[in-house]
């Protein structure tokens, strides 16, 4: 038996053509047919780092009796000089969340993934109270299961008023240990009332983790980082998967 929700998250590899640049985390969201990956938008692109990569590859399960097989599958960046993924804007500037879209039918035919939809967002009805246990799910410095191509997860507690814009930007805080590659993992919490109206996918995708957050003016030789991070709202995948 196998957690659907580690099915969820794929690691990603970013190129500039066939030069390796780095690695990060991601995860399928779906809605009605089409299918989406999601990461952050900075693995994507990156100026203050200098990161352009022009691909992405992603690792998929093909075989659904043996998880040691997997395959890469390459996605462009851009398409005659446009980007091809989407990212979000508010008042209060960039949200660095990216979602492009994957043509399932390039997908090969025996690929093994679940993938969020929009009945995993949280509604008014779900209670989501500060302190809750949530969960990180990614391959944070690039480690993970690597026979059978699995992700790990990460316990994490939610550090600020859900619903509330932390310092009014489209994030919340999570207290979590967290590392690079791990930007762009799901955020998670489990479901406790009618688990099944949300398939065998049992979770609330709360939203996207981000980066790590410090105070500028920490002594680094006295004080430990914060261990605090960002996670935008997961509602902005329903704008960005708009027509």
């Amino acid at each position: 038996m196998i957690d659907t929700l580690l099915l969820t998250a794929t690691r990603i590899w970013t190129f500039e053509q066939q030069r390796l640049l780095t690695n990060a985390s991601g995860f399928f969201f779906a809605r009605g047919d089409r299918l989406f990956l999601v990461t952050s938008r900075h693995v994507l692109l990156d100026k203050p780092s200098q990161h352009f990569p022009d691909r992405i590859e992603i690792e998929l399960h093909v075989d659904p009796g043996n998880l040691a097989e997997s395959t890469g599958f390459s996605i462009p960046l851009y398409a005659g000089g446009k980007s091809l993924w989407r990212q979000g804007l508010d008042t209060a500037g960039d949200i660095d969340v990216a979602l492009i879209e994957i043509e399932r039918g390039a997908l090969p035919a025996t690929t093994l993934y679940r993938a969020f939809g929009p009945a995993h967002l949280p509604g008014r009805q779900d209670r989501v109270e500060v302190g809750s246990s949530l969960l990180v799910v990614g391959f944070p410095l690039g480690f993970h299961d690597t026979l059978h191509h699995m992700p790990v997860v990460r316990h994490a507690v939610l550090a600020s008023s859900f619903g509330l814009r932390f310092q009014g930007e489209g994030y919340f805080l999570t207290d979590a240990r967290t590392h690079r590659g791990t930007s762009g993992a799901p955020v998670v919490m489990r479901v406790a009332e009618n688990p099944r109206a949300r398939g065998d996918l049992s979770w609330m995708l709360l939203g996207i983790h981000s980066a790590r957050l410090d105070v500028g003016s920490r002594d680094h030789k006295l004080d430990e980082a914060l261990g605090l991070n960002c996670a935008w709202y997961g509602d902005i995948l329903m704008t960005l998967s708009e027509h």
